[in-house]
């Protein structure tokens, strides 16, 4: 009797491990500056390993870049990915942005429980999902339970500075521990809002392109007492202003289309493509991301130039983060440009595709019935990102990429501010629910 109530403990389910699992991802600080200069996920990567190993898992460790550390497995299937489906390939990063500890409430990277919320730095974005996966995988391994299809875990590196040491890396050179995936689920999708009462899941099947550029300005360098006709700095500032003031025009993509329409039909407020603004505002603060899915958009982030007071520089920069639709890019580079000017060169940094696919398909409806099942009378409609995930690394490799981190939210909850915010924390019970609906999801999947 003794011996069975210790077996007992020793196995906790995926619901009572999950959030010691997440909380301690959350204090091992990756902080992602962009430049290298952080911690780096060696530390995070190699305790993944750790738990996967301590199931019985043999899971590989890759670093592309020192520090930089990516963590994958794969489990194999009943029907060892047939050629309809192939394998499923379900991922998270373990970096984070930074945080300022003296503009939080608590400790980013102490993992606090207070309100009925884990709070720390990752705690949507995205090592919740991180710790659901690896406590529905470490369950299916100590059970025994085999996926209908073969499953990669991929635990990654470097997604906050556009996955260029991590999933990028991976797709440009290890191709091979990705053989077979036709599909991927990851995040930002499969979190509920509350609409006119009624919770809705929106699942991720879009999510915009990025280019981030540079703005060279030109000009005729010299004493600073003299009459400036040529100068860069002007000529920079007025590219910048006229390209942060533009108004991009309204377009609505399938996917978009398809999410206002939902939306329209469960409020009763009416659709108009001219002016969405009154259908948005039942979205309540998930309004912002999605009105940024509406249309291009161009923001200017950093200037420089100069480096003495009374000197006037020949060149004068400044970076720009620009974010397409799907099927835009060359209408906004195009329009970048001819705002820019002449004597303004316009050099990409950085860029990345975007992605559409289908709301109607086999796999989107077993993440349905999978969140319905949990969740009886809740809706279900597809959404755009306006930012975006490794899954754009992925979508070279030919691997549709879906938004899927199931989490149950109260009503009201700034769901969407958490993401690189100030106090980010994830309901203690979302991270059960989500257990609940990622078994569903791949019992089936």
């Amino acid at each position: 009797m003794s011996a069975d109530t210790s077996t007992a403990q020793a196995t906790p389910t995926a619901e009572e491990e999950v959030l010691d699992l997440c909380r301690d991802l959350i204090r091992i600080d990756t902080s992602n500056y962009g430049d290298g200069s952080g911690p780096g996920e060696r530390a995070a990567a190699e305790h993944v390993a750790g738990l996967l190993h301590e199931v019985g898992l043999r899971p590989e460790y890759v670093e592309g870049f020192p520090g930089r550390g990516n963590v994958v497995v794969r489990v194999p299937g009943e029907e060892r990915g047939t050629a309809e489906r192939g394998a499923l390939l379900l991922h998270g990063h373990l970096d984070v942005v930074p945080a300022r500890a003296a503009d939080w409430t608590v400790d980013p990277f102490a993992g606090a429980i207070a309100d009925g919320c884990l709070w720390g730095r990752g705690a949507v974005d995205m090592k919740d999902m991180d710790a659901m996966l690896l406590a529905v995988l470490r369950e299916m391994t100590r059970t025994g339970t085999r996926p209908p299809r073969d499953l990669v875990f991929a635990f990654l590196a470097d997604e906050e500075a556009a996955g260029t040491q991590g999933a990028q890396w991976l797709v440009e050179n290890r191709a091979d521990l990705f053989e077979g995936v036709t599909e991927a689920v990851s995040e930002v999708g499969g979190f509920s809002v509350d609409l006119d009462g009624r919770r809705t899941y929106l699942l991720q099947t879009a999510e915009k392109g990025l280019a981030w550029l540079r703005l060279v300005a030109h000009g005729r360098a010299g004493h600073g007492s003299q009459v400036g006709t040529d100068n860069a700095v002007t000529r920079l500032c007025a590219a910048v202003t006229r390209i942060g003031e533009h108004t991009w025009p309204l377009e609505y993509t399938a996917t978009v289309r398809q999410f206002l329409q939902g939306v329209s039909e469960i409020t009763g407020v009416r659709f108009d493509e001219d002016d969405p603004s009154a259908l948005l505002a039942t979205l309540d603060t998930t309004a912002r991301w999605v009105g940024a899915t509406l249309q291009n958009t161009a923001n200017p982030t950093v200037l420089e130039a100069g480096y003495k007071h009374n000197v006037i520089p020949g060149t004068a920069t400044a970076l720009v983060d620009t974010r397409f639709l799907p099927g835009r890019q060359d209408d906004l580079m195009a329009t970048i440009r001819e705002l820019a000017g002449e004597r303004v060169d316009v050099e990409v940094v950085n860029e990345s595709v975007a992605l559409e696919t289908e709301f109607a398909a086999p796999l989107v409806d077993r993440m349905r019935s999978a969140l319905e099942a949990e969740d009886p009378g809740a809706a279900v409609l597809p959404y755009c990102l306006a930012g975006g995930t490794d899954n754009k690394s992925f979508s070279h490799l030919g691997v549709r990429g879906y938004g899927f981190a199931p989490l149950r939210l109260p009503a009201g909850m700034d769901f969407a501010g958490m993401f690189h915010g100030v106090d980010e924390r994830v309901p203690v019970d979302a991270l059960g629910f989500g257990v609940r609906v990622l078994r569903r999801f791949l019992a089936t999947c």
